[in-house]
């Protein structure tokens, strides 16, 4: 049993971690972003949440017709595997042409990994909308009645309007979008913490117990795992409630944020996470490129921009900034940071102020940096900068910036169209710096397999010393983990507990997986 004194003590150390995030609040974290984050980690979690059923599909391979589809398709473009044949190429024109803007990556997935993403392709299509076992669990659901014999278990997206026609569908012949007449749909928007049938509530009701009898498990259980969750709703993370909830046929589950760090400190999960990904800093860097596809819409935009703009340049620079408060990052000393750092790393060159340029020379190594912001005043100066005054080394540098926003619009369809459109314009640059804490930064480091400079942010008003430094890890970094060792019954610094968690190089109470060699 915990005892009181320590939750009242658990719970006054994370409202301080609440406290630190909510001084830059989640709504100026991109919706799109923060999705991409969250529903990969919510599909890792159904997806080690198989039924035992799962293992009867094993044995069933290809249909014969889709042979012939998988030998025109290269290794490269199918990504080494984690990339199913069976797709119809037009319905979704980036699954199998990213590959092209993109440089190989570095990073096979297992060959584990890849023969359990087929085994879920089927039981989601066996298990997902409007198949007949789904039709019978929804009315289970509505009935309040639990069929033990049911062996499903898939992860279903509840698309808003502002993420319409921005993603293809991942798995084959099915879909993984709530559909419009889910029971519970109208009360999906307004879930929030303090829901008095959610997991933690009911945990805290109920002395941190929830009934194992299949008798008297719900027919469906709300999960509330966003980055102000209570202590109990943290005890999500605790083996000793894994086996109830797994019984439980709906679970309608919040996030947002990647709370991945944490299933590996989770003998339930961390077995078999490990044979999925022996390489622990590439979770996202596969499952990103497996699961989200730009729609064809959307794909136009990425490719028409990277053509007409980036496609000629011998080095393209991605620098992604992102100002989550101009108080205390005011625009010089942002400014001043990124020139410092991309100068002192050699990834842009220094200008002769006193000169101007009459004519462009074009005879030096073109570079072109693509550049992100909300802001448009970054790359006017830079692109100013290299338009009107010659570099000391002579190349030939090029400014663009896609859009500029100005203020996050997340529940704008047209803006999530275009921040994905970035996000993977950055994915396909030879080299990348990001700023701290950015959700958008991540995907983008996570698609592209590659570990940017990061910009440390700024505090009060003062520009970090030193200004930034290149990620150890691929993996985005869980901003609010949780403190408490479920079998010491103790709070605990959970980047202490496994070689491969520690510490984010831009968060300092944050976790992230490295790899421990």
């Amino acid at each position: 049993m915990i005892s009181d004194g320590f939750i009242q003590s658990s719970i006054r150390k994370q409202q301080q971690i609440v406290t630190k995030l909510q001084r830059f609040n989640m709504t100026w974290f991109p919706k799109l972003a923060v999705l991409l984050a969250a529903s990969l980690v919510l599909f890792i979690v159904f997806f080690i949440w198989r039924d035992s059923e799962l293992d009867a599909f094993t044995d069933i391979g290809l249909d014969d017709d889709l042979s012939q589809v998988a030998g025109e398709l290269t290794s490269d473009k199918l990504l080494g595997g984690l990339l199913a044949p069976n797709f119809t190429r037009r319905s979704c024109l980036s699954r199998y042409q990213s590959i092209s803007y993109r440089k190989s990556s570095r990073h096979e997935p297992s060959s584990y990994l890849v023969s359990r993403l087929r085994e879920y392709e089927r039981l989601h299509k066996r298990c997902g909308p409007y198949a007949e076992s789904y039709k019978k669990s929804i009315k289970e659901m509505v009935s309040g009645r639990i069929d033990s014999s049911s062996a499903c278990r898939v992860l279903l997206i509840y698309e808003e309007a502002d993420m319409a026609n921005v993603f293809c569908e991942p798995f084959p012949d099915t879909t993984w979008l709530l559909p419009k007449d889910f029971p519970f749909n109208y009360r999906l928007s307004r879930f929030k913490q303090k829901y008095a049938k959610s997991f933690g509530n009911t945990l805290k009701s109920n002395n941190n117990k929830i009934s194992a009898s299949t008798e008297q498990l719900p027919s469906h259980l709300y999960l509330y795992l966003s980055h102000d969750y209570s202590h109990h709703d943290k005890l999500f993370f605790c083996d000793q409630d894994q086996i109830v909830l797994r019984n439980i046929p709906w679970l309608i589950i919040k996030s947002d944020v990647y709370f991945l760090p944490s299933l590996f400190l989770m003998p339930s999960f961390e077995e078999e996470l490990s044979k999925l990904f022996p390489d622990k800093e590439t979770v996202f860097h596969h499952l990103g490129r497996y699961l989200f596809h730009p729609s064809n819409q959307v794909w136009t935009l990425i490719t028409s921009y990277y053509k007409k703009y980036l496609a000629e340049a011998e080095e393209r620079i991605g620098i992604q900034i992102r100002i989550f408060d101009k108080k205390t990052s005011p625009f010089q000393q942002v400014m001043d940071q990124i020139l410092t750092c991309t100068f002192k790393e050699k990834l842009l060159p220094q200008v002769d102020m006193g000169k101007s340029i009459v004519a462009p020379s074009g005879k030096g190594k073109s570079k072109a940096v693509l550049l992100t912001s909300l802001i448009p005043s970054y790359y006017e100066k830079l692109k100013d900068m290299y338009l009107k005054h010659p570099t000391l080394n002579g190349e030939v540098i090029n400014v663009y910036q896609p859009s500029h926003e100005e203020k996050q619009r997340s529940t704008n369809n047209v803006h999530n169209q275009k921040a994905l459109a970035e996000i993977n314009l950055l994915s396909m640059m030879d080299v990348l710096v990001t700023s701290a804490w950015s959700t958008f930064g991540y995907v983008a480091q996570g698609l592209a397999g590659k570990k940017p400079l990061i910009l440390y942010k700024i505090e009060d008003k003062k520009i970090p010393n030193p200004v930034c430094g290149r990620a150890v890890s691929l993996e985005p970094c869980f901003h609010s983990p949780p403190i408490y060792d479920c079998k010491a019954k103790r709070e605990v610094d959970t980047a202490t507990i496994v070689p491969y968690l520690r510490h984010c190089e831009d968060i300092h109470w944050g976790i992230k997986l490295f790899n421990s060699t």
